[in-house]
């Protein structure tokens, strides 16, 4: 079996979910960084084993594709980046442990986290106390960055996060429930810290954008529920206007499929996700029902650019599939340590590099006006793409995108992370 075949996607076995697991304490001392080698060695902790591999399998092909784009440029100063992959089974311990051993035994000045949030909350710590560059590329959960108790100076965030999908989101919905009257509402979302958090952000603004909205029930089956028929019936007996997921991977995929069995997205109810829209999740449901909405992850037609399609093709030919939403995160996540290396002259300093980065704009292919930022005074990205848009059956996939309003939602986040004491 060639490598090329191993990491694709089977239909069937698409990401299961990650369960939540308590990080542990760190302890460490302050990298210092070895005479300059001919390579620049950049670690990267993900999960390439279990239920979710396909997190850590499409994140390290958007960084192979991004180093050997590099490096057959010339790379920098005749220096090429040599990029360090290790196995954190999705265990925050294993992700901390990694982390620590990719610093410090194999040299890498520079971490690119492709972990799930909880395992990157512990490599935030570990970077933390040792001082070295770190980009984390798939942690949603707002609080990695926004909360200035767990921020560090040289780590930085290359991914959406739930605040600024909440407020898109409730937003873009309310003007449904608004125009077609769709007041009742329910939720199925996985029960643990992400799916109640991002489910109580949507709801909250939901609600905030139309006062008549009423949640009259929510469900919450267990990550790796083999069985949502009961969850199903609930729903159908409820009769919502109005049904809001935060479920992802596998389990949506099991979900979607046993709601076709018994119709339900052939009634009156609307359906709105938050993961819906990722390339290997729709070709992995065996008919996607049209117009189930869901907020952008990846679409190689959105934004209907040549760089855009190229860059879908290209991840394609080497992937085997269409990018997820962990590979442009991950892919963009690595122009911003190339171009901060040109800026600093090939320096790799953590601290010099993190000043190059912090308040950083780029071109990349998948934003709606070419070029996304990191915020200089947290360490965020803005200016990504937080449109949402509705399922087309054949061939499978999302049409009819609307952009989210990024003025909004950064007014709206600021009053949000004063309300949590972030400011």
């Amino acid at each position: 079996m060639t490598d090329k075949t191993q990491r694709a996607i089977d239909r069937r076995s698409v990401l299961k979910g990650v369960g939540a697991i308590g990080a542990t304490a760190l302890i460490g001392t302050p990298y210092v960084a070895r005479a300059q080698a001919n390579s620049i060695r950049i670690g990267v902790p993900t999960i390439l084993s279990g239920r979710v591999a396909i997190l850590g399998e499409s994140s390290r092909a958007a960084l192979e594709m991004a180093a050997r784009e590099f490096n057959e440029a010339g790379g920098l100063n005749g220096r090429e980046v040599e990029m360090i992959f290790r196995d954190t089974k999705a265990a925050p311990d294993e992700a901390a442990r990694v982390t620590r051993e990719l610093v410090n035994s194999e040299d890498c000045g520079i971490i690119i986290d492709a972990e799930a949030s909880t395992g990157a909350f512990a490599v935030q710590e570990v970077v933390r106390q040792l001082g070295v560059l770190c980009l984390h590329t798939n942690s949603e959960t707002s609080s990695l960055t926004a909360d200035p108790k767990i921020r560090s100076e040289t780590a930085f965030r290359c991914a959406r996060q739930g605040i600024h999908d909440a407020v898109a989101g409730g937003l873009y919905a309310s003007e449904i429930s608004k125009a077609e009257n769709k007041r009742r509402w329910m939720s199925a979302s996985p029960d643990y810290a992400y799916g109640r958090d991002n489910t109580a952000q949507f709801m909250e603004y939901l609600q905030l954008y139309d006062d008549q909205v009423e949640v009259i029930d929510q469900a919450w089956p267990k990550i790796f529920e083999p069985d949502y028929t009961t969850y199903v019936t609930r729903i159908l007996q409820q009769k919502p206007d109005a049904l809001y997921s935060a479920l992802w991977g596998g389990d949506l995929v099991a979900f979607i499929e046993q709601s076709n069995l018994y119709g339900l997205f052939g009634g009156n109810t609307s359906f709105f996700s938050g993961s819906l829209a990722d390339p290997p999740i729709l070709s992995a449901i065996t008919q996607v029902p049209a117009g189930l909405h869901s907020v952008f992850r990846y679409d190689p037609e959105y934004p209907e650019t040549e760089a855009n399609k190229t860059f879908a093709e290209t991840y394609k030919s080497d992937a085997g599939y269409y990018p997820t939403n962990w590979a442009w995160q991950t892919y963009t996540a690595m122009q911003f340590v190339v171009e901060a290396l040109r800026r600093a002259g090939g320096d790799a300093d953590a601290k010099t590099l993190a000043g190059e980065i912090a308040g950083m704009e780029i071109d990349v292919p998948f934003a709606t006006d070419g070029k996304v930022k990191m915020r200089e005074d947290d360490h965020t990205l803005i200016n990504y793409p937080v449109a949402w848009g509705v399922t087309k059956s054949d061939p499978a996939g999302m049409t009819n995108w609307v952009a989210g309003d990024w003025s909004e939602i950064l007014a709206q986040e600021k009053e949000w992370k004063q309300r949590q004491g972030y400011l």
